[in-house]
């Protein structure tokens, strides 16, 4: 417990004072006329009666302590542990195919990462496009409206020549030094693609995948429309990700969940702040004015 106003508990000695004075007091013996009888001392009744006139001294200690502002710090609260989520997204002439539904490759992938990214709230994401060039769209944000608003001006038949192919390794080598800017939370990008890279040769995915495990980035790769190539394995599995593979909009889905259950939201318990506690003094309080009320009805000394 602490208080707002500590200074107001030197007041505390006024009532303490108070009580002190009345077991102190030495009290004026009566004997009263009973024939062949002897007196008792009555000290059990004295101790109760006193007890009882301490009651207005002890209110007063608790007037005392509420004026101090007594208060306690808030019960634990569980914070989320933030995930930083880059969606590293393919948009590669290729990306403009149909599949089933009638939508494109590209517009697929993005409602099914606008949904994923709605069913997390409280983690932030990225966006960065990619072909034989790459560009970061976005920081992670928690803000969910900027890739919604992203959609209008990334569509792959907007952009330059050069996205037009795909380099995979350059694309994860440039999110490397953006989630290295993150101070806090876990991290993991989530690649979405269609094609094979142009970049996978010698030991690139090699490297990448141990700039990526360096960083304590995961990396999880969805294909879609076609089968992954061997490098996307070995690169995927080295930083402890999963590749899927995805021919249309339900199977997309289903692969967003599976990522969703695997980086999974953990949380951190927190204490934020003070808050008051006036309840057990208030209750002190109200227990010794039903005392004092009892008082009344005549336990108490004769006045005379």
């Amino acid at each position: 417990m602490s208080f707002h106003r500590p200074l107001l508990l030197f007041l505390l000695a006024l009532p303490v004072f108070w009580i002190a004075t009345l077991w102190s007091r030495a009290g004026v013996p009566l004997l009263m006329p009973f024939d062949y009888t002897r007196g008792g001392r009555g000290e059990w009744l004295r101790r109760l009666t006193s007890a009882f006139e301490c009651l207005p001294a002890v209110l007063l200690a608790c007037a005392i302590i509420i004026l101090a502002g007594p208060r306690r710090p808030a019960p634990p609260k569980d914070q989320r542990i933030l995930n930083n989520i880059i969606l590293l997204v393919d948009v590669s002439m290729s990306m403009e195919t149909q599949i089933a539904g009638g939508k494109t490759r590209f517009e697929t992938a993005m409602e099914a990462a606008r949904a994923f990214c709605s069913r997390r709230e409280g983690d932030a994401f990225g966006l960065s496009i990619f072909g034989m060039d790459f560009l970061h769209w976005f920081p992670p944000t928690k803000d969910l409206s900027a890739l919604k608003n992203a959609l209008q001006f990334i569509q792959p038949k907007q952009l330059p020549r050069s996205f037009a192919g795909t380099f995979i390794v350059n694309a994860l080598r440039n999110c490397v030094p953006r989630m290295n800017a993150t101070k806090e939370g876990d991290r993991a990008i989530i690649l979405l693609t269609d094609g094979e890279s142009a970049d996978f040769d010698g030991n690139a995915e090699r490297e990448v995948a141990e700039e990526l495990l360096g960083s304590r980035i995961r990396l999880f790769s969805i294909i879609i429309g076609t089968d992954p190539e061997d490098g996307i394995y070995s690169l995927t599995a080295r930083t402890g990700g999963k590749v899927y593979r995805a021919d249309d909009p339900a199977t997309l889905r289903e692969v967003f969940t599976e990522i969703d259950s695997l980086q999974k939201a953990r949380f951190k318990q927190i204490t934020h702040d003070w808050v008051d506690w006036y309840e057990p003094v208030c209750l002190a309080g109200l227990a010794s004015i039903a005392a004092i009320g009892l008082n009344l009805f005549g336990l108490r000394f004769t006045p005379w």
